[in-house]
């Protein structure tokens, strides 16, 4: 009888990086005793967590740091296991240290026994695998510091047809208060500290789980709602937050979002309810975007 293929193996992590004055940028590397390997900090999903949660989690887990993610290095995929070959899928992410970048709270263990930040001509040379090698030459070109524009379409709300209110009123179904609840652990991730919202209720509803939970201010506007959003005001708007060194959420609707992407200077993207696109920025300028969804179940 044939036996049933393995199941792959999905994890997170990130190249966590840091300028020292007047040093080389240097990397972390993490020591498993296990396989006596460096490599960089990584996990795997637990059930139902997102990506960008598991790959936060596990760098704080292995390295005791915690870390505001940055532009998507992509996947690296190899087989991993003893007899039964499985294949590996791990999500990587830059890392940027948000709470000092010292290593003095790290205590050895049976999973990670060594910590090291080093330049990239030693990580080069002290990383094990060669899918780790690649990661690195994945990480030079986007190694400068960019901050995360997290541009949200607001979660379900009541359909229209069953609101007799204001429009601006209308609240989110309880599917939206679940995804708002799922989107909180997501902005955490990019350690948001600005939260601008439509003053439509849908809105600011939806970031309200997480700037409760991150104890940021929700700023209201009437040019991002879908009654009063003008390309004037979206581009005023945008042009600011990209000028702003300053991880930040802007909460809009599905009509608004082609004024907020055209002022980002993107082409026409579709975002689902509750999707976020992140526009990681530098000088003024959207050097990378990706986009997620958190996991609804």
């Amino acid at each position: 009888m044939t036996q049933p293929e393995p199941p792959d193996v999905v994890a997170a992590g990130a190249v966590v990086t840091r300028k020292p004055p007047g040093g080389p940028r240097e990397v972390l590397l993490v020591h498993r005793p296990r396989y006596d390997d460096w490599s960089f900090p990584k996990g795997k999903v637990d059930a139902g967590e997102h990506l960008l949660a598991t790959a936060v989690r596990e760098v704080a887990e292995e390295t005791g740091l915690d870390v505001r993610l940055g532009p998507s290095l992509g996947v690296l995929r190899y087989l991993v296991g003893n007899g039964a070959r499985r294949t590996k899928h791990v999500h990587y992410w830059v890392g940027r240290p948000t709470g000092g970048d010292d290593l003095d709270c790290f205590r050895a263990n049976a999973e990670v026994d060594a910590l090291a930040w080093v330049s990239l001509a030693e990580a080069a040379a002290r990383l094990t695998y060669p899918h780790d090698a690649e990661l690195l030459d994945r990480f030079r070109p986007v190694r400068k510091t960019s901050w995360p524009l997290v541009v949200l379409r607001h979660g379900r709300a009541l359909p229209r047809d069953a609101w007799s209110g204001d429009d601006r009123d209308r609240p989110l179904s309880s599917a939206g208060e679940y995804q708002a609840e799922q989107l909180a652990p997501l902005l955490a991730a990019y350690g948001i500290t600005r939260v601008l919202s439509s003053s439509s209720r849908r809105c600011w509803a939806t970031v309200a789980p997480y700037a409760e939970s991150a104890d940021v201010e929700i700023e209201l506007t009437d040019d991002l709602t879908e009654e009063d959003a003008g390309g004037t005001a979206v581009a005023a708007w945008v042009g600011d937050l990209l000028r702003q060194r300053e991880p930040t959420v802007l909460c809009t609707h599905r009509p608004v979002l082609p004024l907020v992407l055209a002022a980002l200077g993107l082409g026409e993207r579709t975002l689902e309810r509750g999707g976020m696109l992140v526009a990681h920025h530098r000088r003024g300028r959207v050097v990378a975007v990706e986009e997620h969804v958190a996991t609804f179940q």
